[in-house]
């Protein structure tokens, strides 16, 4: 019996040290985990109440570095062979391109039970395209959302693009600006006119069309690709559609662009823009309101259909995706923590900050209102999603694109001429440097 008794004693002991290396309990080992992302200032903060959180749980200390120029940064540790152990990247495409180099380690075995915290869309997503899990995601952003005032426009629920240009119509009668637009973000200016096409194209063309576009397949002057550049000119190059006009778009930066919507009287009554921008919205005090509140001052509805009704509508999204570049136990830990539902807990459920998880174990009392809760029910649902085309572009062809929107913005009439030279780049990209993954889930 006093055998029995020390057996059954060391097997809890093991036990109680092998719990020891998962991320929600003390880890044995500590030691330092190496960070790389593209978080600074108040977006810094808000990762760093994460990482606070799970050197609390285990221990393990985080060297964090977060800069704006996260792409070169990396780049350059990984060629001098001192690669972070791990790093978030906004852009998928490179993130896979790593994959497809073997510097990324895959996660499944590290993961474990916390892949079934998401759908099956984002589970597909997340392999980038191999067999393998291979990214985690911090934080996403839902895009095919259009954003307006509940006060000005009660009923703003327009389900097809012919209701969105009716509803446009009225307003511009009114003398009011329907849009509010701008495409300046330094240094990825362009960018917001980027997404408005990417739309366009996923809505009237289907996935199998926009798989094609964003894996360099479909050439720019195709009839998709110009019918999808024609759509989004019928706004902010037509009359009355954009407040200011095109020019005016060009030179305004995006965030700036949405102040108009919350002045009286109003400036402009619509804005497409990213989840994310919820959070600009509350946080803009140079407005007629001291905080928006969203809600009752702002509000959104879906991108509308494009196409006849088959399904459900697709969503474009994008991830902020976390890869493990050195298999260390710290690592591991940290990639299991960022997956699991503590720590995607942190972020979002930080007031105002328009933050969101694709994690189903996240739950809805997270999020302070329900216009965030709408959001985050679209994000971990089963419907279809696809992430940003021109994340899964080559360097070269994406900047391209963002350069071509602000030239066809300077210049409506040169659409042709702008299609053909983005045409050009792209034969000019290496076949081998486009990825071939799906970029739709």
């Amino acid at each position: 019996m006093r055998y029995a008794g020390a057996l059954a004693l060391l097997v809890v002991l093991a036990l109680l040290i092998s719990a020891g290396g998962d991320a929600n309990t003390t880890s044995t080992t500590a030691g330092t985990v190496s960070v790389l992302a593209t978080w600074t200032g108040a977006e810094q903060q808000a990762f760093e109440k994460v990482l606070h959180d799970f050197t609390a749980q285990t221990g393990i200390q985080v060297d964090y570095q977060g800069t704006r120029a996260v792409d070169q940064v990396l780049a350059a540790d990984l060629q001098q062979g001192a690669a972070p152990d791990v790093a978030v990247l906004p852009n998928a495409g490179d993130l896979a391109t790593y994959m497809a180099g073997g510097q990324l380690h895959p996660l499944d075995a590290v993961l474990g039970s916390e892949l079934h915290d998401y759908s099956p869309r984002w589970r597909g997503l997340l392999r980038l395209g191999g067999h393998h899990t291979f990214a985690v995601a911090v934080k996403a952003d839902l895009k095919s959302i259009i954003w307006y005032d509940p006060r000005v426009l009660p009923r703003a629920d327009p389900q097809t693009w012919h209701q969105l240009m009716t509803l446009s119509r009225q307003i511009s009668e009114r003398g009011e600006a329907p849009w509010c637009e701008g495409v300046g973000a330094p240094p990825t200016s362009g960018f917001p006119g980027t997404d408005w096409i990417e739309d366009i194209l996923l809505h009237k063309y289907g996935r199998k069309v926009y798989q094609q576009w964003a894996s360099g397949e479909l050439p720019w002057t195709s009839s998709p690709v110009l019918g999808a550049w024609t759509l989004w000119g019928s706004i902010v190059a037509g009359k009355g559609g954009v407040r200011g006009g095109p020019k005016a778009a060009l030179l305004t930066d995006y965030s700036d662009a949405s102040r108009a919507m919350f002045t009286t009287p109003q400036g402009c009554a619509m804005q497409h823009q990213g989840s994310f921008i919820a959070g600009t919205y509350q946080s803009d005090r140079r407005t007629d309101l001291h905080h928006p509140r969203p809600g009752v001052d702002f509000d959104y509805f879906p991108f509308p259909r494009l196409m006849p009704a088959s399904g459900p509508e697709p969503s474009e999204v994008s991830a902020d995706l976390a890869g493990m570049f050195n298999n260390t136990p710290q690592a591991r830990a940290l990639m299991r923590y960022l997956a699991g539902p503590r720590g995607q807990r942190i972020w979002p459920g930080i007031r105002g900050d328009a933050t969101f998880s694709v994690s189903r174990k996240v739950g809805a009392s997270v999020y302070p209102d329900p216009v965030s809760r709408r959001i985050a029910a679209t994000l971990t649902s089963n419907d279809p999603l696809c992430l940003d085309a021109s994340d899964f572009m080559p360097a070269s062809m994406s900047n391209a694109f963002t350069q071509a929107v602000m030239q066809y913005l300077a210049d409506p009439s040169q659409l042709k001429a702008l299609l053909g030279q983005l045409e050009s780049v792209r034969r000019g990209v290496d076949r081998d440097d486009w990825l071939r993954q799906s970029a739709c889930g």
